[in-house]
Formats: C-alpha cells, sequence, structure tokens
C-alpha cells in the first residue's frame, strides 16, 4: 500500500521547466484510490467467503431497509396478485372454463367482472384437452373477438422432465408473459400411486413456483379436491397441506348441485383479501358471471405522502432527483429524511400503480440520493 501511494504523487523536479504534463494530471485523489483497492479486495473476501460451506446469506435490517424492490401490480385487482395459486375443484365442475375466462381477460385487458384487469401475455397448459376442443369452447364463449396474446400448448414435459426448460424458452420469446396456467398438476408430476407425501407434495409445487417468481409472473396450478366434505373449505384440497403450503394461495370453485349453474368462488393468499365471490354460470356462452361477493374489496386509505409528491414534483419536468433532505425540504413536511426514504421504499408499487411514478434511492458522498420520475403509462 505504501509503494502504492508512493506512485499516486506526481513526481515533479525543482525546476519550473520539469512541470508534470497537463494529460498526466488526474482528479483522483489518494483516498479514492485507497477506496477502490479496499473495494476490490472486499469483493474478494465476500466472495471467498459465499465459497464456504459454512455460508449463511442473510440481510442486515438496515439492508432490508435500504432496498428498493422490484413493483409488483396484480394482474387482477383485488382477486389475481402475482405468485403461485392453487386453482381447485370437483371434476367437471367448469374449472377449464373458468380458466380460458381469466387467460382471456388478462390477455387483452378487459376487466373481469367488477375487477381492473393489467394486459398481459397469457401462456396456458390445456392439457387435459385437443385444439379441436379449444376452438370450439373459446368460439362458443368469446365469439370472434381473438387475442395474438394468448397461447395454448395441449402437451408438454413433466417438472421433472423438463417444464422448466420449455417455460424458460417460452419466456424467452414473449418476456411480457404475465400468467401462466397448468392445467392440469396431475399432468406434470411424475407418476407415483395416488398417494404423496408432505415433503412431495410442497416440493412440487415450489419448483414452479420458484420458476414463476423467477421471471415475475403470475401461475395458476388447477388441481382437484377431495369427495370428503370439510368445515374449511381449502381443506377439501386434494392431496396434503403441502401444496398450499408451498402455494401464495388457492381459488376453490364449489357448487351445492353439480347440475346448478351457481358457484361460489373462495380465494385466500398471503397477499391476497380473502373473498367469496357468487358466481352464475351463462348457459348460452358459457362463462361465469358476477353475481355478489360476500366480501367488500378493501382499498387502501389515502397516502397523503404519495399524493404530496404526484402534486407538487411534476409541474416543470417529469424527474426529479435529489437528497431525502431535499425533498423534505421541497414537500414542506416535518419528517426525518430516512423515515421518508424507508416510507417511499415500502409504497413504491402503490406510487407506481396509483401515480404513474417510480421510486429509486441510493448512498452517494453527499448522502442519500432519491429520483422520481414520471411514465405517462405507468398508472394502468
Amino acid at each position: 500500500m505504501e509503494n502504492k501511494r508512493e506512485m499516486t504523487v506526481p513526481n515533479v523536479s525543482v525546476g519550473a521547466d520539469t512541470e508534470q504534463p497537463i494529460q498526466k494530471c488526474t482528479d483522483h485523489s489518494i483516498s479514492d484510490c485507497d477506496e477502490n483497492i479496499k473495494s476490490f479486495e472486499e469483493m474478494q473476501r465476500e466472495m471467498l467467503r459465499q465459497l464456504s460451506p459454512s455460508y449463511l446469506k442473510t440481510v442486515s435490517m438496515a439492508a432490508l431497509y435500504d432496498t428498493v424492490f422490484d413493483i409488483q401490480t396484480p394482474l387482477i385487482d383485488g382477486l389475481l396478485q402475482r405468485g403461485t395459486y392453487l386453482f381447485v375443484g370437483s371434476p367437471k365442475v367448469g374449472k377449464s372454463f373458468m380458466m380460458a375466462q381469466l387467460a382471456y381477460h388478462i390477455s387483452t385487458g378487459i376487466p373481469l367482472w367488477d375487477y381492473k384487469v393489467r394486459k398481459a401475455t397469457v401462456l396456458y397448459f390445456a392439457l387435459e384437452d385437443d385444439y379441436p376442443r379449444l376452438q370450439k369452447r373459446l368460439f362458443q364463449m368469446f365469439g370472434a373477438e381473438e387475442t395474438g396474446n394468448l397461447y395454448f400448448a395441449t402437451e408438454c414435459k413433466t417438472v421433472n422432465g423438463g417444464l422448466e426448460e420449455q417455460i424458460r424458452g417460452f419466456m424467452q420469446e414473449h418476456p411480457d408473459t404475465g400468467l401462466i396456467i397448468i392445467d392440469t398438476l396431475k399432468r406434470v408430476r411424475e407418476a407415483g400411486g395416488a398417494d404423496y407425501s408432505y415433503a412431495s407434495d410442497y416440493d412440487i409445487v415450489a419448483r414452479l413456483k420458484a420458476l414463476a417468481d423467477s421471471y415475475k409472473v403470475t401461475m395458476l396450478i388447477v388441481h382437484h379436491t377431495r369427495k370428503q366434505k370439510a368445515e374449511d373449505i381449502f381443506d377439501m384440497i386434494s392431496g396434503t397441506n403441502g401444496l398450499m403450503g408451498a402455494a401464495d394461495g388457492a381459488f376453490v370453485l364449489s357448487k351445492e348441485k353439480r347440475t346448478s349453474n351457481n358457484a361460489t368462488l373462495d380465494v385466500a393468499g398471503r397477499d391476497q383479501q380473502d373473498v367469496k365471490i357468487h358466481l352464475v354460470r351463462d348457459t348460452e356462452c358459457l362463462v361465469w358471471n358476477f353475481e355478489k361477493s360476500e366480501t367488500e374489496l378493501w382499498k387502501e386509505p389515502p397516502e397523503p405522502m404519495l399524493e404530496k409528491i404526484a402534486a407538487t414534483l411534476f409541474s416543470e419536468s417529469n424527474r426529479w432527483e435529489g437528497t431525502a433532505s431535499e425533498l423534505c425540504e421541497r414537500l414542506g413536511v416535518d419528517i426525518k429524511p430516512n423515515v421518508l426514504s424507508l416510507r417511499l421504499s415500502i409504497n413504491a408499487s402503490r406510487l407506481f400503480r396509483d401515480y404513474g411514478i417510480r421510486y429509486q434511492n441510493s448512498r452517494t458522498h453527499d448522502g442519500r440520493k432519491v429520483s422520481l420520475w414520471k411514465e405517462a403509462d405507468g398508472a394502468a
């Protein structure tokens, strides 16, 4: 280190005619060089640490608070969040018709019932159908109004036999994909008898979830209910609790009578409000129509800070940058800069969803730098 420091000092003689040439002058100070060397050495140490068998990846609370996570908006507001969900029901209850309906509405962006939909490409593994049946079903349900963003496959590999590679290949060709439907779980699972353990149930869904999470898409896995009744309708999911334990949530479509056109759709999940929706099936076009919901759609209370940002910062430009302290001053709020940054990190998805404003922060020599910019098509 001492040799390196000596070499950074210009070697200037006493004579004025031997002044250091301008092109060799540098704006980098000795401390800057030390910081770069230190940073490189820290990177080496971190790499060696991660290679150790005893390495445990952790994140501190401070680092967690400093992180602005990727914006995650639901595909269907109040009904279908990002994540991996089971969609279960008894045989022939109408699950595949519901899957076609969800797929069509998301691929077109057309609102579903009273719920706002965000348009995205859909990949539908209709593994219990063939193309002639799909053609007839879709025409009966939606007529001639086709969409180019909805793709079907009636055959695929199993999870252990190459399904992940097939999905990754599709995602490379269609990076705007938002929903993947697997109809049904049994078709992509290895043959192993009728009974499966908690571990195997958990593993199959966990692997599919890891794949969906890596691409930040929603996955619906169609499955069956068991014949035995249960007090909690989600306990009727066929198999062990490992299926529900690995998933982000579940939908259960059920009827009181098989011949009835009335059904209920129960929804539960980690990031999903529990909902119970009453549906009526249109006997002519076979779509499910909304009748009523026993649960009123929960809406987040207003966040004055976000409203103030949207109203204050973008009158002259679509971008604002500065320190957290400068942002507090600009907004005229009596709040600590670090608290403001944390509130913005937590509400980044909502800021983008409701106002089309993206948020980032980073540490600099002058303190925490905040970047806010507006996207015209952000609030979708």
